[in-house]
């Protein structure tokens, strides 16, 4: 996964850009100046890891756009995609559901549905041209530089708000795993789990210094692992458990929050941003859009099962993450709890990845290897700690979700590959199609609207609740 955010960025960097000759053409290689290695040991790499392509002229040498590492099979891909998709979501499907009501889940279905559509529409955009290697190039295909800028914003904002819902989701379950645990610090008015949160962000802070991306995928596919574990800990507890018995009925549908929990539900499908790379490291492409329908299917299933355990479960007591529910004292509870505190210390050094990348290919290049990687690693400890303070300031997991998943990842998942479609296949498309699009364009944005207006009403509903008790 850090190999796609790589990509993302690595791709839009102008200074990378080198003209070579070879055998008598003209070919331009996009090449990372300074692979891991060679920056540590501060010389000019000549490692072999160049992107051949051609972003000023539109003749391109034929296969020259051909990615050697495209072995990626059909079920490695869905693997791929589905550990993609599966995250935070998951967390908060039982929540949405309850409140939203049994009927807020063909909400749930539909939006699976229209990212399933989403993401087989980006393959036909890298179809048309296979120039294209990322989600950014997409943008930058249909609106030129305009288009790139906006993209990466929007991605940028997705990951912020992402870590900032990771580290809310570690200080809440930090609370359950050490109950009764009291601590003080003389010099700060912190609570104890303000200060067992600040304690796991520093143990999880060097991570963000490490500049081996081996050691960063490693961390990378442990979060994968860790997301799965939950999902089979709250079903052990929902089939074997105890609460089995407490069958709460769930209303049939509560319309004033439907804009509120569409944001939840829009979040759990984002993962469009590394499709593009998802679909360039397929051995067959062709069959991305297949890829794309079981992926969705499975998460889903995934989650509309999740939502429903947890609803029928819990009722109106269901909390914002399932595994604050779960019955405390058992071995299966502990392991959920766990896995949910390791995911987000996994995660920073991941997320962190494109901006340390772009700071440091912005710095100097007659700077040493050693002070970029100590400006790198300051930036991104100053960044996490901002996020610390924001996500501590503002602990309400739901609504930051719920407004990341409205404000930007509808964004991401449902208007942009629709527009960028249409843009690209202008002329071409049939009527139907382009009604269809266009209607999903209008929904991404009537949706995201009315959640980003109802989240952030939500959260300061809370926040001067809170400061004023």
């Amino acid at each position: 996964m850090l190999k796609f955010l790589r990509k993302i960025l690595s791709l839009q960097l102008k200074d990378c850009i080198k003209k070579r000759s070879e055998h008598g053409k003209n070919l331009v290689a996009v090449q990372l100046p300074n692979c891991n290695v060679c920056v540590e040991e501060n010389k000019q790499c000549n490692c072999d890891h160049i992107i051949v392509e051609d972003r000023k002229n539109t003749s391109v040498v034929e296969g020259a756009n051909v990615d050697v590492n495209a072995d990626s099979s059909f079920v490695h891909a869905v693997i791929n995609m589905v550990g993609m998709l599966i995250g935070l979501g998951q967390l908060s499907t039982p929540y949405a559901v309850e409140k939203g009501g049994w009927a807020s889940a063909f909400l749930l279905v539909g939006l699976g549905v229209m990212c399933a559509y989403t993401s087989h529409i980006l393959g036909k955009c890298l179809e048309k041209n296979p120039n294209l290697a990322s989600y950014v190039d997409i943008g930058n295909q249909a609106f030129g530089s305009k288009g790139r800028c906006i993209v990466a914003t929007f991605i940028y904002m997705e990951i912020f708000m992402a870590l900032v819902s990771y580290t809310i989701s570690l200080h809440d379950n930090l609370i359950i795993v050490f109950l009764g645990t009291h601590l003080k610090l003389k010099l700060a008015m912190l609570s104890t789990s303000q200060i067992l949160t600040l304690v796991a962000i520093l143990i999880a802070l060097p991570s963000l210094w490490i500049r081996d991306m081996s050691s960063i995928s490693f961390l990378s596919t442990g979060g994968i692992l860790m997301s799965l574990l939950i999902f089979m800990c709250v079903a052990v507890t929902a089939i074997f458990g105890d609460v089995q018995a407490n069958n709460h009925s769930i209303p049939a549908l509560k319309l004033h929050n439907i804009p509120s929990i569409s944001g939840l539900y829009v979040f759990g499908y984002g993962g469009h941003i590394v499709f593009p790379d998802l679909y360039k490291s397929m051995k067959n492409p062709s069959k991305f859009t297949k890829v794309s329908i079981v992926s969705f299917t499975v998460v889903t299933a995934l989650y509309t099962s999740m939502g429903f355990m947890g609803a029928k479960m819990f009722g109106n007591n269901v909390q914002s993450q399932i595994t604050l529910n779960m019955p405390p004292n058992q071995i299966i509870t502990k392991i959920a709890l766990w896995a949910t505190v390791l995911t987000p210390m996994t995660k920073y050094a991941l997320e962190f990845a494109p901006f340390a990348i772009q700071l440091e290919h912005s710095l100097p290049n007659s700077l040493s290897g050693r002070t970029k990687l100590v400006i790198r690693g300051c930036v991104a400890s100053f960044l996490l700690l901002t996020i610390l303070t924001l996500a501590l300031s503002v602990p309400y997991f739901e609504h930051v979700l719920s407004l990341t998943g409205s404000l930007v990842s509808v964004a991401i998942c449902l208007i942009f590959p629709c527009v960028f479609y249409m843009k690209i296949f202008w002329g071409k498309i049939t009527r139907p199609l382009l009604v269809l699009n266009f209607f999903l364009v209008m929904f991404g944005f009537l949706l995201g609207v009315m959640g980003t207006l109802s989240s952030i009403e939500l959260i300061l509903k809370k926040f001067l609740s809170h400061h004023s008790t």
